[in-house]
């Protein structure tokens, strides 16, 4: 079947009950402006405008029949992970949006695949949520890649991995809750410098935190944003693990040895980052993702792996579905 395979986009639903008597003040709700606007809250803070494209599956169609977009994986939005709350606040919170999330797909089930959230910093939760969404018809799981100050080598979170590993789910991973200084406020640079840090820092916590070295290799996991700084920066990685191994020599191979361990994908903008990437990771370790519907996102999707002169066709075949098709099980 012909058709990209997009791996990275995000809904929002269409409202959602009140939580702010179960989860605080500051919880989220939706401000609707008109049937097609509409503004996240935090509380009494606004937090991002967006469209109807975040919920309704006939935009979203029309849109990806434009790009040339077969499949969409539609992942939360992660700023309602609610890692802060408590286990319990955090769980009811994703059995609302989960539920919701079935409802915005179900009418394109062949088009839209939706993964699900779950309360992360109670991994026993964690695991019930994820199998409750399974059985009502997810198909993956989105992560934060931090919950508070414990990376994704914490032994929580691992234990979440594994059982991930052991139902075979795939893991789509997306940064959130970026540190916030008055120099990062300008710009937008949480986004364009703290974010890609993140990514990149919850890639070393596997590999320096030595999960990939535990957890079994039947692990399906994916980085947004092409991973972040992550390959740019590998030499150095390499290098300070070779002579400073009495501090960072904390996994049993060095980082270069783990790159078939994970996916990224496509969003970078930028053939000679594209390039990087498959240089770095190989063609079969990239998928195209978009970010879709937001504004730092790649429309039309998948652009530069079309464009980029360099992918035989073999190559760009992998990196627009072929190997979204193994990660997802859909082959």
């Amino acid at each position: 079947m012909s058709g990209l395979i997009d791996i990275h986009t995000h809904y929002v639903p269409n409202g959602w009950p009140d939580l702010r008597a179960d989860a605080g003040p500051d919880a989220p709700w939706l401000r609707a402006e008109t049937e097609s606007e509409a503004m996240i809250m935090m509380g009494d803070k606004e937090f991002r405008r967006i469209g109807a494209d975040c919920w309704h599956a006939e935009t979203r169609l029309l849109d990806m029949d434009a790009d040339g977009v077969r499949t969409q994986v539609v992942s939360p939005t992660p700023a309602f992970f609610n890692y802060g709350r408590t286990g319990e606040q955090a769980g009811r919170i994703a059995r609302i949006f989960n539920d919701l999330a079935l409802e915005i797909v179900a009418p394109a089930p062949d088009r839209l695949i939706p993964f699900c959230q779950v309360p992360l910093q109670d991994p026993d939760a964690a695991c019930r949520e994820l199998e409750r969404c399974l059985a009502a018809g997810h198909r993956g799981v989105e992560v934060g890649n931090h919950v508070g100050d414990r990376d994704l080598d914490s032994a929580g979170v691992e234990t979440f991995l594994q059982h991930c590993a052991s139902l075979g789910v795939p893991v789509f991973v997306h940064p959130w809750d970026m540190a916030e200084s008055p120099r990062l406020d300008r710009w937008m640079a949480r986004w364009l410098t703290a974010m890609p840090a993140e990514t990149h820092l919850s890639i070393l916590a596997l590999v320096l935190g030595g999960v990939f070295d535990r957890i079994d290799p039947s692990l399906k996991i994916c980085f947004a944003h092409g991973g972040g700084s992550f390959a740019f920066w590998l030499g150095r990685m390499e290098n300070a693990w070779h002579r400073r191994n009495d501090v960072i020599g904390t996994s049993e191979f060095p980082p270069s040895h783990y790159l078939d361990r994970f996916h990224v994908d496509s969003v970078v903008f930028d053939e000679r980052a594209l390039r990087l990437l498959v240089d770095t990771l190989g063609a079969e370790h990239v998928m195209v993702g978009s970010d879709y519907p937001y504004p730092l996102g790649e429309r039309p999707v998948g652009e530069v792996v079309r464009k980029s002169g360099f992918l035989n066709e073999t190559e760009r075949q992998l990196i627009t579905s072929g190997n979204a098709e193994r990660f997802l099980s859909l082959s």
